[in-house]
């Protein structure tokens, strides 16, 4: 019973607050997120990720560890995603980004704080770099067949990173005042992009059920499962183990669809938009048993 509880504890205020923004985007369509997104992406997510990866108790040797782990999951589940759209006849470059790049932002990383706590968010966050990195590079690479050096330069989240990894490798000591400050905005921020994640839902919509359902399908128990048996390879185990096993099982990520939305054609973004709305959908099924599996077995 203990255990159904934490789940509870976990799962309800994520869900709850996905929900405010589904309820607000639905009640407004016309609701302008762009305060919310530029705070987020140039400022709550710079801290974010330094708040976590400096204050949290992860080491140098943990963070590239489990960065290189995020790596090879991206990397084996990108040979599912293209066999499975070259199934479907579907444009395996423009539309490999959401089956490739989990939500380890909005989603993961609050459902980690709340199973593992702050020792979890660090090791959450140290993954969710890997999958901020290759939305600049890998995804806009793929989304307009061209690499763009002028977008990976202006992403603030890429300089939160570079940072922290400063303050990891010299052993800095996070100044009272810096650490407060961005312990406010990294808090504030979980709020707003779980918000926004609700808002954009709302707006998406869905243009074949069928692919978009057996895409969504992949993205979210075939991820769970690489992770997994990652796991069981390399032998992991612990509170980190369970963070990535979480981690690897996150539906498609929105920025994938703003992304696509800049560089691909209608076609691409609207299947990538089905794709993330159905795989978020069935993820409200798979993460609570995924999540449950991690707090069991992985403590």
């Amino acid at each position: 019973m203990e255990l159904y509880l934490k789940l509870i504890d976990v799962i309800f205020p994520v869900f709850f607050v996905i929900g405010i923004g589904f309820y607000l985007g639905k009640k407004d369509p016309n609701i302008n997120t762009d305060l919310i997104t530029n705070f987020a992406a140039n400022i709550g997510s710079p801290a974010m990720i330094f708040y976590s990866i400096t204050t949290t108790g992860v080491t140098l040797s943990i963070f590239l560890e489990y960065f290189v782990y995020s790596l090879i999951i991206i990397s084996a589940f990108s040979i599912v995603g293209i066999l499975f759209l070259i199934i479907l006849k579907k444009d395996y470059i423009s539309e490999l980004p959401p089956l490739i790049l989990p939500n380890t932002g909005n989603i993961g990383l609050p459902l980690c704080l709340f199973a593992y706590g702050t020792a979890g968010l660090g090791v959450a966050s140290a993954i969710a770099s890997v999958v901020i990195l290759l939305h600049f590079t890998i995804g806009v690479l793929l989304a307009k067949k061209s690499f763009s050096l002028k977008i990976l330069i202006k992403n603030m989240p890429i300089y939160g990173i570079l940072v922290s990894i400063l303050f990891l490798y010299f052993e800095w000591s996070v100044p009272g005042y810096v650490e407060n400050t961005t312990f406010l905005l990294t808090y504030a921020t979980i709020f707003l992009i779980l918000m926004s994640l609700g808002i954009a839902l709302a707006k998406l919509k869905v243009v074949s059920w069928t692919h978009a359902s057996i895409l969504g399908a992949v993205r979210v128990i075939i991820g769970p499962l690489i992770g997994f048996g990652l796991i069981k390879f390399f032998n992991l185990n612990g509170f980190a183990a369970g963070v990535l096993l979480i981690q690897s099982c996150m539906p498609s990520a929105v920025l994938t669809y703003l992304v696509g939305s800049m560089y691909s054609d209608r076609r691409v973004v609207d299947s990538v938009a089905s794709v993330i709305v159905t795989s978020t959908v069935m993820s409200f099924i798979t993460i609570p048993i995924v999540v449950y599996f991690s707090l069991r077995y992985f403590q």
